[in-house]
């Protein structure tokens, strides 16, 4: 009973880019929320903190003009846009130690920030990251709906272990934070750091709303390259693929090796010509390319990694 009735530190992390059109309503929206939930759930030191992944709009005026009026915003500039994985892990490095629990939401109001109260109530109860899911995708178009989908199984196929239809929307405690920190992998894909960590967990599903303004900053060529480096970087199954591809083409030569031989002797002596040869060429002509392309990917990854470069550079602090 007393745990329950304990006040947690709440660091809310909001990554944005370009979102000057969503943004005055997002701070409003999420002021209110910890107003309200100060009186119950959460300590009076609890604060917001926005990470500009190097916006070109008006995004980083709106988060200082709010934080001259508003004592609880913290916020964070980029140099450039680093993209929204560094920007959460921007957040994550700053509040670490700072704060009891975490929670990380887009800046668009896609997310129902009232669920994160029953969210609290889990991590009072023992739980250290709480996932929250949308219940269904009917605000999504049927493509998207559709490659969404395609994404999960693709993802499952391959082994990365992630939780389905969960984007960035979480609750943790610091204590996962640090262990998440020990993670120091150039090419980040969160959604699948977190499942490693283990620790206790539970989901909650939520109904995910529309777009309030601005455009979605994750359209379909983002998309599929956000799905690739999950994929890469966390499972070894392309390169694996390749064996069992190379493995495949091999006995499919010696089948075309007997056919010839059976046509040289039983078909005339004549191999019938121009089909029997381009085809074979340019299958295996693909195949390399593809085989070369996927090996190249995962030596790029090598390279980031050996490089260690900075993950981001930061331009300006509000504290």
């Amino acid at each position: 009973m007393e745990n329950k009735e304990k006040k947690l530190k709440l660091a809310i992390i909001i990554p944005c880019y370009n979102e000057e059109e969503v943004l005055p309503e997002t701070i409003s929206v999420l002021s209110d929320f910890l107003e309200r939930m100060k009186a119950s759930q959460i300590s009076e030191d609890s604060f917001l903190l926005f990470v500009d992944d190097g916006s070109k709009d008006n995004t980083w005026n709106i988060i200082e003009n709010a934080s001259q009026n508003l004592h609880f915003i913290k916020a964070i500039k980029f140099s450039r846009n680093f993209g929204h994985q560094n920007a959460l892990l921007a957040g994550y490095e700053y509040v670490v130690d700072k704060c009891d629990v975490a929670l990380t939401i887009d800046a668009d109001l896609q997310d129902d920030i009232n669920v994160v109260e029953e969210g609290i109530k889990k991590i009072k109860d023992g739980y250290d990251i709480i996932y929250f899911a949308r219940k269904s995708r009917s605000v999504d178009s049927w493509f998207k709906r559709n490659t969404a989908v395609l994404f999960y199984k693709l993802m499952h196929l391959f082994g990365v272990e992630i939780v389905y239809n969960h984007a960035d929307f979480r609750l943790t405690t610091n204590r996962v934070l640090r262990e998440l920190l020990s993670f120091k992998e150039v090419n980040l894909f969160l959604r699948a750091i977190f499942p490693l960590i283990g620790f206790r967990s539970e989901i909650i599903y939520e109904d995910r709303k529309e777009r309030k303004a601005g455009k979605s900053k994750y359209p379909l060529n983002k998309m599929f390259e956000f799905a690739f480096e999950g994929i890469t970087s966390f499972s070894v199954i392309p390169l694996r693929f390749i064996t069992v591809l190379g493995v495949i083409v091999f006995l499919l030569s010696i089948v075309m090796g007997f056919y010839t031989i059976f046509v040289k002797f039983f078909g005339h002596g004549i191999v019938p010509g121009w089909a029997s040869v381009v085809v074979p060429i340019y299958l295996l002509g693909g195949l390399t390319i593809f085989s070369i392309g996927i090996v190249g990917e995962y030596i790029g990854k090598i390279y980031k990694e050996v490089k260690a470069r900075p993950r981001y550079i930061i331009d300006k602090v509000i504290e």
